[in-house]
């Protein structure tokens, strides 16, 4: 009965809004549909949705994808689920509501009790042994290769940022009104936005999420493959409240028929990074993503070993199959697209971000010129807050076309700064690298981008990769495909990038960034102490 039903169906649950697009075996785009999502912001800082517009949108958008491409629901082999990740909601498991709205991974509410928590003395007597190890690991680097080895790493940059889902879920348990007599019952539910959309469409019947979103919360011990007590103690959260863990691709359950008119089985539930991981086809270690889109987040399979990271890549889980758990490094960088967004709002350099492509390929070169998009300090893997955007090595030949093609190399610099670190974190070299995201359809950032790293750039026709790879994971679940080599036979490349050129104009002009990032470093905090000097 399954091989009569030639479609997948994913739903992508995004910061602003959510997707359902239908898939047929060879991966192609059958039908697709986009609702946004209202942004809730109660005071300055704070970032929520109302968890139940998002499963009503979802309703929507499945409904839409199936009337565009003429179908039913009988017709969909299963579903899959791809997230935002560490978005969090509570809701009563009795009336199926939220007690309070979603809070988002952008929300900054929870920065003091995330502060707390990392000055708490067992976590500074954690971090002093990590830095202990850490510098040994120096001496001795095969300390990184035993797992105890790489968790006391991983431990001396524990920090506990406000994206994650721990500072979170304890601000929503401490003053959502009606919480503790909730929890008291055995009725509270806390996750991530796939297990709230896992347990409406299966009406109440799972709750669930995965490895990959797991890991991505904050909540998880990657090292031990579980909710970590020691930070669930921590934040006070308690342990009975959290979603059950599936593998990546695995049966979550069925949607019930009164969703959409037909059960459809649900096969997998997947973070959204680690989706466009997969989508692309980096099954190996060594093989990397790069999404380019408002910022870039660069991950790189790491294979089936946790890794230690001495630059503070985040050490994740990309999906876990078949009963095999494979890792991930990413790297994330704050200002890709937006950097062209102000070259178009801010500055009027260009009319438009195409135009950016054309300007840039207009001049050989940049003049000289080096801009640093820090625009929101710098993240991998330099990690200053303080850093400040600045454009160096101005004359008075350059021009306009000098300045857009410098603030495109920036962003080809940035990328280079992370996979380096990637590749001294690991011992593995880039294997090859797939571009995806809005700001990929640029080709002179991507040519660029090649020549830095001197490795091929593929770009594939599907640029919105976390919903083909939330199918691609379900439908292994159920058997459309059988196994990631069929998957690959079906994955369409619309343009590939070859370096072009020579090592020593590469080294030159690298040379030439890490002196100009150097002098970005703590500029707003420099800044600072000079205007206080100044007023006394």
């Amino acid at each position: 009965m399954l091989a009569k039903k030639r479609y997948v169906m994913a739903v992508d649950d995004g910061t602003t809004g959510i997707r359902a697009m239908i898939f047929d075996h060879d991966a192609s785009v059958v039908s697709q549909s986009y609702e946004l999502i209202s942004p809730i912001v109660p005071r300055a800082g704070w970032l929520e949705q109302d968890g139940l517009e998002v499963w009503e949108k979802c309703v929507v958008v499945m409904k839409k994808a199936l009337k565009e491409a003429k179908l039913s629901a009988s017709d969909i082999a299963c579903v899959g689920i791809s997230c935002q990740r560490t978005t969090s909601l509570l809701w009563d498991k009795s009336t199926g509501k939220p007690l309070c709205n979603a809070i988002t991974w952008q929300d900054t509410r929870s920065a003091d009790l995330c502060q707390k928590a990392y000055d708490a003395s067992k976590m500074k007597t954690i971090r002093s042994l990590g830095k202990m190890t850490k510098g040994l690991s120096k001496v001795v680097p095969s300390i990184r290769k035993s797992a105890s080895g790489a968790r006391l790493v991983t431990a001396a940059n524990l920090s506990f940022p406000t994206a994650s889902s721990l500072g979170h879920n304890q601000w929503m348990l401490e003053n959502t009104k009606g919480v503790s007599e909730v929890l008291a019952s055995g009725n509270l539910l806390c996750g991530t936005i796939d297990s709230w959309l896992i347990w409406k469409m299966t009406k109440g019947s799972v709750f669930a999420t995965d490895f990959s979103n797991a890991s991505s919360t904050g909540m998880f011990d990657t090292f031990q493959l579980k909710w970590s007590d020691l930070f669930l103690d921590l934040f006070k959260i308690p342990l009975e409240i959290l979603p059950e863990i599936k593998q990546t691709s695995d049966d979550f359950g069925m949607m019930d028929k009164g969703v959409l008119g037909s059960e459809i089985p649900i096969g997998s539930a997947v973070a959204d990074q680690q989706s466009s991981l997969f989508a692309q086809g980096c099954f190996e270690p060594g093989m990397v993503k790069c999404t380019n889109g408002t910022g870039t987040f660069i991950d790189m399979n790491v294979g089936d070993k946790p890794p230690a990271s001495m630059y503070r890549l985040l050490p994740l889980i990309a999906w876990k199959l078949n009963g095999r758990v494979t890792y991930m490094l990413e790297g994330m960088i704050n200002t890709t697209g937006s950097a062209v967004e102000w070259m178009q709002k801010n500055v009027g350099l260009i009319k438009n971000p195409a135009e950016s492509e054309k300007l840039s390929f207009g001049v050989s070169d940049t003049g000289g010129v080096y801009f640093v998009p820090a625009f929101t300090g710098l993240s991998s893997p330099y990690w200053d807050p303080h850093a400040s955007g600045i454009v160096v090595g101005l004359s008075r030949k350059t021009t306009r076309e000098h300045l857009v093609r410098s603030a495109l190399e920036g962003i080809a610099y940035r990328c280079k700064d992370v996979l380096h670190a990637m590749e001294l974190d690991t011992g593995l070299s880039i294997k090859g690298l797939k571009a995806d995201g809005g700001a990929s359809q640029n080709n002179f950032l991507l040519q660029f981008m090649s020549d830095m790293l001197d490795a091929k750039v593929d770009r594939p026709v599907m640029l919105e990769g976390t919903a083909l790879g939330a199918a691609y994971l379900a439908g292994l679940s159920q058997g459309f495909w059988d196994s990631k080599e069929e998957i690959l036979k079906t994955h369409k490349i619309e343009k590939s990038f070859s370096p072009a050129m020579s090592n020593q104009k590469r080294d030159q002009l690298y040379d030439g960034w890490k002196k100009a990032i150097k002098r970005s470093f703590l500029w707003r905090e420099d800044v600072l102490e000079l205007v206080e000097e100044m007023a006394q």
